[in-house]
């Protein structure tokens, strides 16, 4: 892309050379003829330092020496919305691999590439303009939206389908069946899983992570949700809109979370648990199961309690050995007196 072409992309003003073309993005300090890079001022620091970078994102503030700009209200953003652009994954369109098995009864869409040894059953549905990489599997039935970009080893099972515009990383794995058991007797038997998995648009799930069907209803996960590496969604699970999930999260059965919750990595959650509209969860954070957490409350530890009240309790804590000797003392001087 030009970076005249960015600029109208972003909303920005441009400086400089517009037809100077930018293939990639890098930091400021390693970046190219060819990159584009963003400077952000630190606190009253104005000037940006030198720079090979080919186009550099700014404020409005920020002073520069001469070469090509894009002037933005918030660089950061404006850099990530130009890479998402830049970097788009390239697709050959319409190139299925040699080595692939594509159902012929496969409703996939003539602009689709299906990358090495994938297999797409029976009866699935690939919509116009996604990009299928290696190893790849789409069950019998399963649809998958358009412009979706589905990463070597991810897997979706045929009760799973995906909106518009759904990243999968290597190793996902869409529509497995959740961890229903009812003890009987003496054993474990498993509890039947029939129920399916329904993505919205602009989900994006990543590598390792597993999404399980509901046992009898579906599986939700809401539009603009975004999953880290290595996040389990249990069986049942309702997710909202816009969720932020990091690395580890583990929800169990049943768990409903609701528009905009950020939970950070390797929060725990309890069946049937419920985190309200808009509240963060601390890393490490346990949520017992059928707690509720209120809407757009902050909260750490395990169990989860408002987070200023576990920083209070975090601080009594760490008084209680000056505690247990002062205690000490007071015992050893009332002995004292009694004895006297």
């Amino acid at each position: 892309m030009t970076a005249r072409e960015i600029a109208a992309l972003v909303g920005g003003e441009l400086i400089g050379d517009g037809d100077r073309e930018l293939d990639s993005g890098q930091t400021l300090d390693r970046a190219g003829e060819s990159q584009l890079a963003f400077w952000e001022r630190r606190r009253d620091e104005q000037k940006m330092p030198l720079t090979n970078a080919g186009c550099v994102i700014v404020d409005y503030e920020t002073r520069a020496p001469s070469r090509t700009l894009i002037r933005s209200r918030h660089p950061r953003r404006a850099f990530a919305q130009a890479m998402r652009a830049v970097m788009r994954t390239p697709a050959q369109p319409g190139r299925i691999d040699a080595s692939a098995t594509v159902s012929p009864t496969a409703a996939v869409a003539e602009d689709v590439s299906v990358g090495p040894f994938s297999v797409v059953e029976a009866g699935a549905s690939i919509g116009r303009g996604t990009f299928v990489g290696a190893q790849v599997f789409v069950g019998k039935g399963a649809v998958v939206g358009q412009d979706c970009r589905l990463y070597p080893g991810a897997k979706i099972f045929g009760n799973a389908r995906l909106g518009a515009r759904v990243i999968l990383h290597g190793g996902a794995v869409i529509g497995a069946d959740g961890f229903g058991l009812i003890f009987e007797s003496d054993h474990y038997e498993k509890f039947p899983q029939i129920g399916g998995v329904e993505i919205g648009n602009d989900v994006e799930i990543g590598a390792n992570s597993c999404v399980d069907r509901g046992a009898l209803d579906d599986t939700r996960i809401g539009d603009g949700t975004k999953l880290d590496n290595l996040v389990h969604i249990g069986h049942n699970c309702q997710i909202g809109r816009h969720v932020v999930m990091a690395a580890q999260v583990g929800l169990s059965g049943s768990v409903i979370v609701e528009d905009y919750a950020v939970l950070g990595g390797q929060v725990g959650v309890g069946d049937r648990a419920r985190i309200g509209a808009g509240a963060q969860l601390g890393g490490q954070t346990g949520l017992l199961p059928d707690k509720r957490l209120a809407n757009g409350g902050t909260y750490w530890g395990t169990p989860a309690r408002p987070l200023r009240e576990q920083l209070l309790g975090q601080a009594h804590v760490g008084r209680l050995p000056r505690l247990l000797k002062a205690v000490k003392r007071m015992r050893q001087r009332i002995k004292e007196l009694e004895s006297s």
